[in-house]
């Protein structure tokens, strides 16, 4: 019932993939110099963006190891050398610090945050991806953070073009991590989820009001499928 209902999802996926495409498009044309993937699970956006636009260099962070794996795996089945992908095992946020994360057994949902599981959301998702018939529905492992103003001064970074975040409820830090060095990135664009399954620290007034105070104007809004999320993309004015 998994793969049936993951299957399912890809093709609605797909369809609401061209929406997202199409204003990158209005934005950045057909180049994207550098394009930092904050979440990469198994390296779909990845391979969106190369699908898509001329994109120099890459820079990848996925805290799973486990996703890790596969991320590497996929992405040496592109070929693609080793000067335009950059991977990394860590997640990004607001400190360095080592935390335990929720690696859960529908990987795409894997997060740092607590997970409410007497939800109605919860309990409707782990019925349909077929692990609601089990007790225990994630592993908890120890993962690695760093900050995003740190990690930019050590690989000597001055820009970012697009900056894309899909942590389940870790975005709020993961923008916070990058300090005043927000000014370096021209695009934002991340995911918010709405349920109360995740349970988040922060609203999205919280990010909204950060990012405008650092200078962003929202750019446009995407209600995901079949999710109580929706992704944002926002510019800086500057």
């Amino acid at each position: 019932m998994l793969k049936i209902t993951l299957f399912i999802l890809s093709i609605f996926d797909k369809i609401y993939q061209k929406k997202i495409i199409k204003e990158f498009y209005k934005i950045f044309n057909k180049n994207i110099n550098t394009v930092f993937d904050v979440g990469s699970h198994k390296g779909e956006f990845i391979k969106l963006i190369l699908n898509n636009f001329n994109a120099e260099k890459i820079y990848s962070f996925e805290p799973s190891e486990k996703n890790y794996k596969i991320l590497c795996q996929n992405i040496k089945n592109m070929n693609l050398g080793d000067d335009k992908i950059y991977l990394n095992n860590f997640a990004l946020g607001k400190t360095n610090e080592n935390r335990k994360f929720k690696q859960m057994y529908e990987s795409s949902s894997s997060t740092l945050s607590n997970i409410n599981t007497n939800t109605k959301y919860f309990k409707r998702k782990n019925f349909l991806l077929n692990f609601g018939f089990q007790s225990k529905t994630f592993d908890e492992v120890i993962i690695k953070i760093k900050d995003g103003l740190s990690f930019l001064e050590e690989k000597k970074i001055n820009q970012i073009d697009l900056l894309k975040i899909d942590t389940e409820g870790h975005e709020y830090f993961v923008i916070k991590g990058f300090g005043n060095s927000l000014s370096k990135i021209k695009v934002i664009f991340f995911e918010h989820h709405y349920d109360k399954m995740i349970m988040k620290e922060y609203t999205f007034s919280d990010i909204h009001n950060h990012l405008v105070l650092k200078g962003f104007v929202p750019h446009s809004k995407f209600k995901m499928p079949f999710r109580k999320s929706f992704e944002y993309i926002y510019i800086n004015k500057n």
